[in-house]
């Protein structure tokens, strides 16, 4: 009986997620938190270990401070092993490929030494900037029965959304045909453009030698200085060898690149069916979290279509939100279709409406903080540990930066 095919997980935390504006500017976003208690990378750590794969590397470079605090050597996902588990990988000096990382392929490549020693016959890459639920298992029987070089989990988004993504144009038996990367005019008439999810299973030894093919072309040219992201070269160059398979995704995925998508993605937490459940008993999201108190409600707040993280506390009215750990709203105040990340602090008689706050955020009693708006550009957004004052109305749609602190954030 032939031996089974070793994978090797990797997850890619390193980039900086400034589409987010001030919610990154302390932190990378993997350690953004997400629907209260949970963080972001906490989902492809969750879907690897529930997939089975016990060897998982995380790829880090901006901002690791508050991603390493809350990784913990893997223990909360049963990834703190003798052998295997959990594997960090920063930056590095020293040897070739040293230096930061110009992309996703790039970081690849820069750590290709490693990825060549370990060992494994297939790669799993997983992007840490979407939230969703996939057995990996699936991916990979599709990936070795097609024989493929690479084989690509997709989905399907709005047109109007899929210039933000890969685009994949798709063949009979699922053979990726042609690949466009981030189209500002996605190709068809449809409503609807299937579109990478960032999970890729690879041939390792195959993927490889095309990173070594393509860095040295690229380090002929004059006017490309790396690898850039899987788009740019890699992906391409795969498809057009034929062997480039996709796999589609039925499941709940949300990609949380925008401000407007990470507000959307809390949303789907709430209502009588939720589109997103963490706590299913097949496959509860796992996470790092602190032992706090459960959450507190005080006699006459008012709550409709709530989610309160262990640890807040509301004497106002909440409605068609999520509050964080250590979130309050006091009496008088009022939130609503929001987001209060750690410790956010809306004051007596202040208003908050579609909006996200994040850590350490206080609003001033009397204050007025987003308000009524369509689409992703209305929501409002104060960054970690900044203020608005008592009083201060700050618009539908505007962004507060985070306060400048020495601190590192939680």
């Amino acid at each position: 009986m032939a031996s089974r095919p070793r994978t090797l997980a990797l997850v890619l935390a390193g980039g900086k997620g400034s589409r987010l504006g001030p919610l990154t500017q302390r932190r990378a976003k993997p350690a953004l938190p997400f629907g209260g208690g949970y963080r972001m990378i906490d989902f492809p750590l969750t879907n690897c270990v529930h997939s089975g794969l016990s060897d998982v590397w995380v790829v880090e470079q901006y901002q690791p401070h508050a991603l390493n605090d809350h990784l913990l050597n893997g223990r909360p996902w049963d990834l703190d092993r003798n052998q295997g588990g959990l594997r960090i990988l920063p930056p590095f000096t020293g040897a070739h490929g040293e230096g930061f990382a110009g992309g996703n392929a790039d970081a690849l490549w820069r750590h290709r030494a490693l990825l060549a020693e370990s060992g494994a016959d297939e790669l799993v890459v997983l992007s840490a900037d979407h939230v969703e639920r996939v057995d990996l298992r699936d991916v990979l029987d599709a990936h070795r029965e097609a024989r493929a070089s690479v084989t690509m989990v997709t989905t399907e988004v709005a047109r109007d959304e899929a210039s933000r993504f890969g685009v994949v144009h798709v063949a009979a038996g699922g053979r990726v045909q042609a690949f466009d990367y981030k189209p500002e005019h996605p190709p068809g008439d449809g409503a609807r453009v299937t579109v990478t999810t960032e999970v890729f299973a690879y041939d390792l030894q195959h993927l490889l030698a095309t990173l070594d093919a393509l860095a040295a072309e690229v380090e002929r040219r004059d006017d490309v200085p790396h690898l850039q992201d899987f788009g740019d070269h890699l992906l391409p160059a795969l498809v057009r060898e034929g062997r480039a398979h996709c796999v589609p995704h039925a499941g709940y995925w949300r990609d949380l690149g925008t401000p407007g998508s990470y507000w959307r993605g809390h949303m789907d937490l709430l209502g009588d069916e939720p589109a997103l459940v963490v706590d299913d008993p097949a496959w509860p999201v796992r996470t790092a979290a602190a032992q706090l108190m459960p959450a507190r409600v005080s006699r006459g707040a008012e709550l409709a279509d709530a989610l309160l993280a262990p640890g807040a506390y509301v004497a106002g009215r909440v409605a068609r939100s999520v509050l964080g750990p250590g979130a309050i709203v006091e009496a008088g105040a009022e939130v609503h279709d929001s987001v209060l990340l750690h410790g956010a602090v809306v004051r007596r008689g202040a208003r908050v409406v579609r909006a996200v706050l994040d850590d350490g955020v206080e609003v001033g009693a009397g204050a007025v903080v987003g308000g009524a708006g369509e689409g992703d550009d209305a929501i409002t957004v104060v960054g970690m540990g900044a203020r608005v004052d008592a009083g201060e109305r700050l618009a539908a749609g505007a962004t507060r930066d985070a306060a400048r602190r020495d601190a590192e954030p939680r």
